[in-house]
């Protein structure tokens, strides 16, 4: 099959305290979460009988999120251009997975961009999650 799993060093997984998230190499402290997808366009392709005789492959695209602290945000909207998120030029997000033990893995998020903000406070809120939807080219895995 070509795909070899090897076990973590002392069975450790990774966990949210083992991921430090930069932007253009300003490690993030305000972060509560981020989410970033791959999929590709794949269907079988069909000729004689019922079953698929070979398979086609398609365009990659790639989806993600941030969520920040609103303090974060306001930070971040204070130095783009004109205060808004979205006018800040194409920007890498770097994804550094780093456990006591095992290997540091790193995902680089390129040619990111804010697309939209959203404000949602309501009565009796202490702090405020903002999730920012991103558009990205693609995801580098440098860990190899």
């Amino acid at each position: 099959m070509g795909i070899t799993l090897e076990p973590l060093i002392n069975g450790r997984e990774y966990g949210w305290a083992d991921i430090v998230v930069n932007i253009d190499a300003v490690p993030l402290t305000g972060i509560r979460a981020i989410k970033y997808e791959e999929a590709m366009e794949k269907e079988n392709i069909y000729g004689a009988g019922r079953n698929p005789v070979s398979r086609g492959y398609g365009r990659i695209s790639t989806t993600a999120s941030i969520t920040l602290l609103a303090g974060t945000v306001f930070s971040l909207k204070s130095g783009a251009p004109k205060g808004q998120l979205h006018r800040i030029a194409p920007f890498s997000i770097t994804v550094n997975y780093q456990p006591e033990a095992g290997p540091l893995i790193t995902h680089v998020l390129k040619n990111c961009e804010f697309k939209k903000n959203t404000f949602d406070w309501k009565e009796g809120d202490m702090s405020k999650e903002v999730e920012l939807e991103l558009i990205v080219s693609h995801v580098v895995d440098k860990s190899n």
